[in-house]
């Protein structure tokens, strides 16, 4: 009896389970099925320990006890859309539409002195404004560089250039915008705007 009984413990249990009309091999081998032979275990309980290595019992072992070692824990929700939408759904801020009332061109120079302006405040070279003749203050004037195309609108704040041929004298930072503080007079092509 003791030489069977090492025969069995040498031999693998192989178990075939028959489902749905489709044969499944189940083959367990070593420590959980030598375990069924020594205590005298039932095939069936033989069958389970093999079945414990399937991908079906897998499963079960992982959603059944998700915080063991070894097994993913259960992934966290995807961000709602609408937080990745919420940018996409801003719109930009419009730029004012103006619609042209006047137009005509000239020769235009700029100027950077400090110094007070026909219309009392203190002129700012690094604002956006110019100096005509006639224009009402705080007209809005879209001035184009006919040499390069390069525009800017400024605010009329002031009164001048009194030399003839001219018709606008630009604020320092508003000729840097049309890139004409090289040649300090430029030819240009002016707009008088209305916000529409």
């Amino acid at each position: 009896m003791g030489s069977s009984d090492q025969r069995r413990h040498k031999t693998p249990v192989r178990t075939i389970l028959v489902a749905s009309g489709a044969a499944v091999a189940v083959v367990s081998a070593g420590a959980g099925a030598l375990a069924a032979v020594r205590t005298g275990g039932s095939p069936g309980s033989a069958a389970s320990a093999g079945a414990a290595g399937t991908p079906e019992a897998e499963r079960s072992s992982a959603s059944s006890s998700p915080g063991e070692p070894g097994i993913m824990p259960p992934m966290p929700p995807a961000p709602p859309e609408s937080q990745a939408g919420s940018t996409k759904a801003k719109k930009k801020a419009k730029k004012p539409a103006y619609r042209v009332v006047e137009s005509g061109s000239c020769e235009a120079s700029y100027y950077w002195e400090g110094q007070m302006t026909a219309s009392g405040e203190r002129f700012d070279p690094d604002a956006l404004t110019a100096a005509h003749r006639t224009l009402p203050m705080d007209s809005k004037v879209r001035v184009i560089n006919k040499i390069n195309g390069r525009s800017v609108i400024v605010r009329i704040n002031d009164r001048g250039p009194f030399i003839a041929g001219r018709c606008l004298d630009l604020s320092r930072a508003a000729m840097k915008k049309v890139e004409g503080t090289g040649s300090g007079v430029i030819p240009v092509r002016y707009e008088v705007l209305e916000r529409v």
